[in-house]
């Protein structure tokens, strides 16, 4: 009859043997049915998860690639944020304290809404300009414009700047315009030297405005890795290598700091990212129309993007929370319990 400790060690060399293999079935369970759900979302185009800057998963469901372009609609409100934070940095703009007025030298018009000189680059960042909203069902109205500058800046006040939040692409395009006026560049180009440059990645041409502005806060066209370099910016506090940041630490602080709440979903935003907990983490957001969305989750050192099908109808607030249930039904608990970030 086989000695107690040899029974021992025998049960632990197969316990040593087997521990790969159940690690690795768990690991492969998370994927496998992560993408099984995934799959019934009819408009979702790619799904990548990026954990401690790897990619952990990378899931194409439309076919075009994850490497190609495609319209990521209001995602590009945090994109542009990072504009403006880098021309702070650069010493382009004063700070987010800096009167809008002052960046826009004469394309302030002269039938501008009496006190537009109180809003604040900080206010038009975090949506708090206090002007009529030029989204929604006014948007339409505002794109027929002759001068879309001009048209938001003529708008009546609603609020006080730096109140409630109200939602509104002409705010984010008003940034842009103070881009282009204070650097003598299209934000284009910006985007191209500021962004695409240190990270890699492409930015191809999007809408301009009848003055060849271009469109601030919508329709800019990223791959769905792009997006997730751009995530992983915010992640690592700005930097993209250990000698190089493009926006300091304060900025992503400052960023991912509730100011105004939303009207639809009460999230918090603070300077292009929306805030929310994620079954017990706190997750920091962009999201854009159809379903573009940017996900960073600082404490399990996550990225997360899902693109999907940009084109009306809206898939409405249901689409959202079952995008959101992918998260913290299968990506959260995975990596909070320690399974290894590769595929």
């Amino acid at each position: 009859m086989p000695s107690r400790s040899l029974i021992c060690r025998t049960g632990a060399a197969l316990l040593f043997l087997l521990f790969p293999l159940v690690c690795g079935a768990h690991e492969h369970d998370w994927r496998a049915d992560m993408e099984n759900d995934a799959s019934q979302l009819s408009r979702l185009h790619s799904l990548i998860i990026m954990h401690q800057g790897q990619e952990a998963a990378a899931m194409d469901f439309s076919g075009a690639g994850l490497d190609t372009p495609a319209n990521i609609k209001s995602l590009s409100k945090t994109v542009l944020a990072a504009l403006v934070g880098i021309a702070i940095e650069k010493g382009v703009f004063e700070g987010v304290d800096q009167p809008l007025v002052d960046t826009l030298g004469d394309q302030v018009p002269d039938a501008a809404t009496n006190g537009v000189e109180r809003i604040t680059l900080g206010n038009l960042l975090s949506m708090q300009a206090g002007l009529q909203r030029t989204s929604g069902r006014l948007y339409g109205s505002w794109v027929k414009s002759d001068n879309w500058v001009g048209y938001v800046l003529t708008r009546p006040f609603v609020d006080e700047p730096g109140g409630r939040m109200l939602y509104s692409t002409g705010s984010t395009h008003l940034l842009s315009a103070a881009l282009t006026e204070s650097t003598g560049r299209t934000t284009l180009a910006l985007a191209r030297d500021w962004l695409g440059e240190p990270l890699g990645i492409t930015f191809p041409a999007w809408d301009q405005d009848p003055q060849g502005i271009y469109l601030g806060g919508n329709n800019m066209m990223l791959s769905p890795r792009a997006l997730a370099r751009i995530g992983e910016l915010y992640r690592k506090a700005g930097k993209v290598a250990e000698e190089q940041r493009l926006f300091s630490k304060r900025w992503v602080e400052e960023s991912w700091r509730g100011r105004g709440r939303s009207a639809y979903t009460d999230d918090p935003y603070g300077y292009g990212w929306f805030l929310r907990p994620l079954a017990g983490e706190t997750g920091y957001y962009g999201r854009g129309y159809g379903g573009q969305l940017l996900y960073v989750i600082p404490s399990l050192e996550l990225t997360v993007v899902m693109t999907s099908d940009p084109t009306p109808p809206s898939p409405g607030s249901s689409y959202l929370r079952r995008q959101v249930q992918l998260l913290e039904k299968h990506v959260i608990p995975a990596f909070r319990s320690g399974i290894s970030s590769t595929p």
